[in-house]
Protein backbone atom coordinates (compact mmCIF):
# COMPACT_ATOMS: atom_id res chain seq x y z
CA UNK A 1 0.00 0.00 0.00
CA UNK A 2 1.22 3.49 -0.79
CA UNK A 3 -0.35 6.68 0.36
CA UNK A 4 0.09 9.99 2.08
CA UNK A 5 -1.33 9.12 5.50
CA UNK A 6 -2.08 6.18 7.72
CA UNK A 7 -4.86 6.15 10.31
CA UNK A 8 -3.59 4.21 13.32
CA UNK A 9 -5.86 3.34 16.23
CA UNK A 10 -3.91 3.12 19.49
CA UNK A 11 -5.39 0.04 21.12
CA UNK A 12 -2.93 -0.29 24.00
CA UNK A 13 -1.47 2.14 26.57
CA UNK A 14 1.08 4.39 24.86
CA UNK A 15 2.95 7.21 26.66
CA UNK A 16 2.57 10.72 25.26
CA UNK A 17 6.30 11.05 24.56
CA UNK A 18 6.19 7.95 22.35
CA UNK A 19 3.20 9.30 20.44
CA UNK A 20 5.33 12.36 19.73
CA UNK A 21 8.29 10.18 18.72
CA UNK A 22 6.11 8.27 16.24
CA UNK A 23 4.85 11.54 14.70
CA UNK A 24 8.38 12.93 14.46
CA UNK A 25 9.80 9.78 12.86
CA UNK A 26 6.94 9.33 10.38
CA UNK A 27 4.72 12.41 9.85
CA UNK A 28 2.37 10.42 7.59
CA UNK A 29 1.05 8.53 10.64
CA UNK A 30 -2.17 9.88 12.13
CA UNK A 31 -2.69 8.41 15.60
CA UNK A 32 -6.31 8.03 16.74
CA UNK A 33 -6.50 7.61 20.49
CA UNK A 34 -8.35 8.44 23.66
CA UNK A 35 -6.32 7.65 26.77
CA UNK A 36 -9.47 7.62 28.91
CA UNK A 37 -10.63 4.53 27.01
CA UNK A 38 -7.46 2.59 27.83
CA UNK A 39 -6.44 0.93 31.11
CA UNK A 40 -3.72 2.39 33.31
CA UNK A 41 -0.42 0.51 33.05
CA UNK A 42 0.71 -1.16 36.26
CA UNK A 43 4.38 -1.10 35.31
CA UNK A 44 6.64 -0.30 32.36
CA UNK A 45 5.53 -1.97 29.13
CA UNK A 46 2.27 -3.19 30.69
CA UNK A 47 0.31 -3.35 27.46
CA UNK A 48 -2.68 -5.06 29.03
CA UNK A 49 -3.03 -2.61 31.90
CA UNK A 50 -4.98 -2.75 35.13
CA UNK A 51 -7.24 -5.85 35.01
CA UNK A 52 -9.89 -4.06 37.06
CA UNK A 53 -10.37 -1.50 34.29
CA UNK A 54 -13.79 -1.54 32.65
CA UNK A 55 -15.58 0.66 30.17
CA UNK A 56 -19.14 1.83 30.44
CA UNK A 57 -21.28 0.83 27.42
CA UNK A 58 -20.91 4.29 25.92
CA UNK A 59 -17.13 4.15 26.35
CA UNK A 60 -16.96 0.70 24.80
CA UNK A 61 -18.86 1.96 21.77
CA UNK A 62 -16.48 4.92 21.49
CA UNK A 63 -13.47 2.58 21.73
CA UNK A 64 -14.84 0.30 19.04
CA UNK A 65 -15.60 3.30 16.80
CA UNK A 66 -11.91 4.24 17.01
CA UNK A 67 -10.85 0.69 16.19
CA UNK A 68 -13.29 0.44 13.31
CA UNK A 69 -12.16 3.71 11.70
CA UNK A 70 -8.49 2.78 11.37
CA UNK A 71 -6.24 1.36 8.68
CA UNK A 72 -3.90 -0.03 11.33
CA UNK A 73 -4.08 -1.10 14.97
CA UNK A 74 -1.23 -0.34 17.34
CA UNK A 75 -1.64 -3.28 19.69
CA UNK A 76 -4.23 -6.03 19.94
CA UNK A 77 -7.29 -4.42 21.58
CA UNK A 78 -7.38 -5.30 25.29
CA UNK A 79 -5.01 -8.19 24.43
CA UNK A 80 -8.28 -9.97 23.65
CA UNK A 81 -8.43 -12.31 20.61
CA UNK A 82 -12.23 -12.12 20.53
CA UNK A 83 -12.15 -8.32 20.30
CA UNK A 84 -9.45 -8.58 17.65
CA UNK A 85 -11.68 -10.88 15.60
CA UNK A 86 -14.72 -8.64 15.91
CA UNK A 87 -12.63 -5.61 14.90
CA UNK A 88 -11.27 -7.36 11.80
CA UNK A 89 -14.85 -8.22 10.79
CA UNK A 90 -16.35 -4.82 11.61
CA UNK A 91 -13.62 -2.84 9.86
CA UNK A 92 -13.16 -3.79 6.19
CA UNK A 93 -10.47 -1.13 5.73
CA UNK A 94 -8.21 -2.63 8.40
CA UNK A 95 -4.98 -3.81 6.76
CA UNK A 96 -2.38 -4.28 9.49
CA UNK A 97 -2.10 -5.00 13.23
CA UNK A 98 1.15 -4.35 15.11
CA UNK A 99 1.23 -6.56 18.21
CA UNK A 100 3.27 -5.71 21.28
CA UNK A 101 4.64 -9.17 22.06
CA UNK A 102 7.08 -11.34 20.14
CA UNK A 103 4.79 -14.34 20.55
CA UNK A 104 1.60 -12.68 19.31
CA UNK A 105 1.05 -15.43 16.76
CA UNK A 106 -0.77 -17.32 19.50
CA UNK A 107 -3.24 -14.44 19.91
CA UNK A 108 -3.81 -14.27 16.16
CA UNK A 109 -4.48 -18.01 16.10
CA UNK A 110 -6.90 -17.70 19.05
CA UNK A 111 -8.88 -15.07 17.10
CA UNK A 112 -9.91 -17.87 14.70
CA UNK A 113 -9.94 -15.61 11.65
CA UNK A 114 -10.96 -16.93 8.26
CA UNK A 115 -8.52 -17.48 5.42
CA UNK A 116 -9.78 -14.36 3.64
CA UNK A 117 -9.41 -12.28 6.81
CA UNK A 118 -5.85 -13.50 7.30
CA UNK A 119 -5.12 -12.64 3.67
CA UNK A 120 -6.52 -9.12 4.08
CA UNK A 121 -4.87 -8.17 7.38
CA UNK A 122 -1.13 -8.37 8.05
CA UNK A 123 -0.05 -9.13 11.62
CA UNK A 124 3.40 -8.20 12.86
CA UNK A 125 5.12 -8.83 16.18
CA UNK A 126 7.78 -7.12 18.26
CA UNK A 127 10.30 -9.89 17.57
CA UNK A 128 13.86 -8.69 18.01
CA UNK A 129 13.03 -6.03 20.58
CA UNK A 130 13.33 -8.56 23.40
CA UNK A 131 16.29 -10.53 22.08
CA UNK A 132 18.92 -8.70 24.12
CA UNK A 133 17.21 -8.87 27.54
CA UNK A 134 16.13 -12.50 27.03
CA UNK A 135 19.59 -13.54 25.90
CA UNK A 136 21.07 -11.92 28.99
CA UNK A 137 18.62 -13.83 31.20
CA UNK A 138 19.58 -17.03 29.40
CA UNK A 139 23.26 -16.42 30.05
CA UNK A 140 22.47 -15.56 33.69
CA UNK A 141 20.59 -18.84 34.04
CA UNK A 142 23.48 -20.79 32.51
CA UNK A 143 25.97 -19.14 34.85
CA UNK A 144 23.69 -19.82 37.83
CA UNK A 145 23.62 -23.47 36.88
CA UNK A 146 27.33 -23.75 36.09
CA UNK A 147 28.37 -22.06 39.34
CA UNK A 148 25.76 -23.95 41.41
CA UNK A 149 23.97 -20.87 42.70
CA UNK A 150 21.57 -22.93 44.88
CA UNK A 151 24.52 -24.43 46.80
CA UNK A 152 26.07 -21.00 47.33
CA UNK A 153 22.77 -19.62 48.60
CA UNK A 154 22.21 -22.58 50.90
CA UNK A 155 25.67 -22.25 52.44
CA UNK A 156 25.22 -18.52 52.88
CA UNK A 157 21.85 -18.93 54.61
CA UNK A 158 23.40 -21.52 56.95
CA UNK A 159 26.46 -19.30 57.62
CA UNK A 160 28.48 -22.31 56.49
CA UNK A 161 32.01 -22.10 55.07
CA UNK A 162 32.47 -25.46 53.34
CA UNK A 163 35.54 -27.00 51.82
CA UNK A 164 36.46 -25.77 48.36
CA UNK A 165 34.62 -27.37 45.43
CA UNK A 166 34.97 -27.04 41.68
CA UNK A 167 32.65 -24.91 39.56
CA UNK A 168 31.85 -25.58 35.93
CA UNK A 169 32.95 -23.14 33.24
CA UNK A 170 30.70 -21.98 30.41
CA UNK A 171 33.75 -21.91 28.15
CA UNK A 172 34.08 -25.68 28.53
CA UNK A 173 30.41 -26.46 27.99
CA UNK A 174 28.23 -27.54 25.07
CA UNK A 175 24.91 -25.69 24.95
CA UNK A 176 21.93 -26.72 22.83
CA UNK A 177 19.95 -23.65 21.76
CA UNK A 178 16.46 -24.67 20.69
CA UNK A 179 15.39 -22.10 18.13
CA UNK A 180 17.60 -19.77 16.10
CA UNK A 181 15.31 -16.80 15.64
CA UNK A 182 16.35 -13.37 16.92
CA UNK A 183 16.52 -14.56 20.54
CA UNK A 184 18.37 -17.79 19.81
CA UNK A 185 20.89 -16.03 17.60
CA UNK A 186 21.63 -13.48 20.29
CA UNK A 187 22.02 -16.26 22.87
CA UNK A 188 24.40 -18.05 20.50
CA UNK A 189 26.40 -14.87 19.92
CA UNK A 190 26.88 -14.26 23.63
CA UNK A 191 27.75 -17.88 24.36
CA UNK A 192 30.25 -18.05 21.52
CA UNK A 193 31.94 -14.95 22.94
CA UNK A 194 32.28 -16.84 26.24
CA UNK A 195 33.90 -19.77 24.47
CA UNK A 196 31.00 -22.23 24.69
CA UNK A 197 30.27 -24.77 21.97
CA UNK A 198 26.82 -23.95 20.63
CA UNK A 199 24.54 -26.36 18.77
CA UNK A 200 21.29 -24.92 17.45
CA UNK A 201 18.03 -26.29 16.12
CA UNK A 202 16.26 -25.16 12.97
CA UNK A 203 14.03 -26.74 10.36
CA UNK A 204 15.94 -24.79 7.72
CA UNK A 205 19.44 -25.41 6.42
CA UNK A 206 21.14 -22.30 7.78
CA UNK A 207 24.55 -21.16 8.96
CA UNK A 208 24.66 -18.91 12.04
CA UNK A 209 27.79 -17.17 13.36
CA UNK A 210 28.85 -18.74 16.64
CA UNK A 211 26.86 -21.94 16.07
CA UNK A 212 29.03 -24.98 15.42
CA UNK A 213 26.21 -27.19 14.14
CA UNK A 214 22.51 -26.88 13.30
CA UNK A 215 20.21 -29.89 13.66
CA UNK A 216 16.61 -30.45 12.62
CA UNK A 217 14.41 -30.63 15.74
CA UNK A 218 12.15 -33.14 13.99
CA UNK A 219 15.08 -35.57 13.74
CA UNK A 220 14.54 -37.37 17.05
CA UNK A 221 17.72 -39.42 16.84
CA UNK A 222 19.85 -36.32 16.33
CA UNK A 223 18.10 -34.58 19.20
CA UNK A 224 18.65 -37.59 21.50
CA UNK A 225 22.33 -37.80 20.61
CA UNK A 226 22.83 -34.06 21.08
CA UNK A 227 21.07 -33.72 24.42
CA UNK A 228 23.03 -36.71 25.73
CA UNK A 229 26.23 -34.69 25.42
CA UNK A 230 24.93 -31.19 26.09
CA UNK A 231 25.65 -29.53 29.42
CA UNK A 232 22.74 -27.14 29.03
CA UNK A 233 19.67 -26.38 26.92
CA UNK A 234 18.26 -22.93 26.20
CA UNK A 235 14.68 -22.90 24.87
CA UNK A 236 13.85 -19.81 22.79
CA UNK A 237 11.05 -21.20 20.60
CA UNK A 238 7.53 -19.78 20.25
CA UNK A 239 4.50 -21.78 21.33
CA UNK A 240 2.97 -23.53 18.32
CA UNK A 241 1.52 -26.94 17.56
CA UNK A 242 4.88 -27.93 16.08
CA UNK A 243 6.82 -26.92 19.19
CA UNK A 244 4.41 -28.23 21.84
CA UNK A 245 6.46 -30.34 24.30
CA UNK A 246 9.32 -30.46 21.82
CA UNK A 247 11.65 -30.73 24.81
CA UNK A 248 9.91 -33.98 25.66
CA UNK A 249 10.04 -36.46 28.50
CA UNK A 250 12.04 -38.75 26.24
CA UNK A 251 14.66 -36.08 25.57
CA UNK A 252 14.87 -35.05 29.22
CA UNK A 253 15.33 -38.68 30.25
CA UNK A 254 18.11 -39.08 27.68
CA UNK A 255 19.85 -35.89 28.82
CA UNK A 256 23.30 -35.83 30.30
CA UNK A 257 22.98 -36.01 34.12
CA UNK A 258 23.04 -32.57 35.70
CA UNK A 259 21.64 -30.82 32.60
CA UNK A 260 20.88 -27.12 33.04
CA UNK A 261 17.60 -25.96 31.43
CA UNK A 262 16.86 -22.32 30.65
CA UNK A 263 13.50 -21.33 29.16
CA UNK A 264 12.82 -17.90 27.64
CA UNK A 265 10.56 -18.81 24.68
CA UNK A 266 7.17 -20.23 25.59
CA UNK A 267 6.52 -22.63 28.44
CA UNK A 268 4.54 -25.07 26.31
CA UNK A 269 7.73 -26.06 24.45
CA UNK A 270 8.83 -28.06 27.52
CA UNK A 271 7.06 -31.09 28.97
CA UNK A 272 6.73 -29.38 32.33
CA UNK A 273 5.71 -32.50 34.26
CA UNK A 274 8.76 -34.35 32.96
CA UNK A 275 10.97 -31.37 33.82
CA UNK A 276 9.62 -31.32 37.38
CA UNK A 277 10.26 -35.05 37.71
CA UNK A 278 13.81 -34.65 36.42
CA UNK A 279 14.53 -31.75 38.76
CA UNK A 280 13.12 -33.71 41.68
CA UNK A 281 15.29 -36.75 40.98
CA UNK A 282 18.38 -34.63 40.36
CA UNK A 283 18.80 -35.91 36.81
CA UNK A 284 18.13 -32.33 35.70
CA UNK A 285 20.55 -30.28 37.75
CA UNK A 286 19.11 -26.79 37.53
CA UNK A 287 16.47 -24.74 35.71
CA UNK A 288 16.01 -21.01 35.18
CA UNK A 289 12.48 -20.49 33.90
CA UNK A 290 10.92 -17.24 32.73
CA UNK A 291 7.92 -18.89 31.05
CA UNK A 292 5.59 -21.72 31.99
CA UNK A 293 3.03 -24.00 30.38
CA UNK A 294 0.26 -22.10 32.16
CA UNK A 295 0.59 -18.56 33.45
CA UNK A 296 0.45 -17.26 36.10
CA UNK A 297 2.25 -20.29 37.53
CA UNK A 298 -0.14 -22.11 39.86
CA UNK A 299 0.60 -21.61 43.58
CA UNK A 300 0.47 -25.41 43.81
CA UNK A 301 3.28 -25.94 41.30
CA UNK A 302 6.23 -27.85 42.79
CA UNK A 303 8.54 -25.50 40.88
CA UNK A 304 8.05 -22.77 43.48
CA UNK A 305 9.67 -24.79 46.25
CA UNK A 306 12.50 -26.46 44.37
CA UNK A 307 15.92 -25.25 45.47
CA UNK A 308 17.39 -26.00 42.04
CA UNK A 309 14.93 -23.74 40.18
CA UNK A 310 14.74 -20.01 39.54
CA UNK A 311 11.17 -18.87 38.85
CA UNK A 312 10.92 -15.60 36.92
CA UNK A 313 7.35 -14.29 36.34
CA UNK A 314 7.64 -13.85 32.55
CA UNK A 315 9.49 -10.61 33.11
CA UNK A 316 12.93 -11.28 31.61
CA UNK A 317 12.01 -9.54 28.33
CA UNK A 318 11.12 -6.27 30.03
CA UNK A 319 13.60 -3.44 29.93
CA UNK A 320 13.36 0.32 30.52
CA UNK A 321 13.56 0.80 26.74
CA UNK A 322 11.01 -1.78 25.59
CA UNK A 323 8.15 0.61 24.83
CA UNK A 324 10.43 2.96 22.87
CA UNK A 325 11.97 0.11 20.87
CA UNK A 326 8.54 -1.21 19.90
CA UNK A 327 7.43 2.29 18.89
CA UNK A 328 10.54 2.64 16.73
CA UNK A 329 9.96 -0.78 15.17
CA UNK A 330 6.37 0.20 14.43
CA UNK A 331 7.43 3.49 12.89
CA UNK A 332 9.87 1.74 10.58
CA UNK A 333 7.20 -0.76 9.59
CA UNK A 334 4.72 2.05 8.98
CA UNK A 335 7.18 3.68 6.58
CA UNK A 336 7.58 0.34 4.82
CA UNK A 337 3.80 -0.11 4.69
CA UNK A 338 3.24 3.33 3.19
CA UNK A 339 6.07 2.91 0.69
CA UNK A 340 4.95 -0.55 -0.43
CA UNK A 341 7.91 -2.40 1.07
CA UNK A 342 7.80 -5.75 2.94
CA UNK A 343 7.14 -5.46 6.67
CA UNK A 344 9.38 -6.86 9.39
CA UNK A 345 8.24 -9.65 11.74
CA UNK A 346 5.16 -10.75 9.81
CA UNK A 347 3.26 -13.55 11.56
CA UNK A 348 3.23 -16.86 9.70
CA UNK A 349 -0.53 -17.47 9.56
CA UNK A 350 -0.17 -21.18 8.88
CA UNK A 351 1.89 -22.01 11.95
CA UNK A 352 1.23 -18.75 13.85
CA UNK A 353 4.69 -17.72 14.93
Amino acid sequence: MTGESLRVAVATPLPEELCELIHQREPRIHLIRDASLLPTPRWLADFKGDPSFTRRPQQQRAFEEILNSADVLYGIPDMNPALLASTVRANPQLRWVQAMSAGAGADVKAAALTHDELERVIFTTSAGVHAGPLAEFAVFGLFAGAKNLPRLQEDQRAHRWPGRWPMNQISEQTVLVMGLGSIGREVARKLAALGATVIGTSRRNITIPGVSAVIDPSNEQQMLETIARADAVVVTLPGTEATNKLLSAKLLTAAKPGLVVVSVGRGTVIDEEALIAGLGSGHIGFAALDVFASEPLSPDSPLWDMDNVIVSPHTAANSPHEERLIAELFTDNARRFLDGEPLRNVVNTREFY
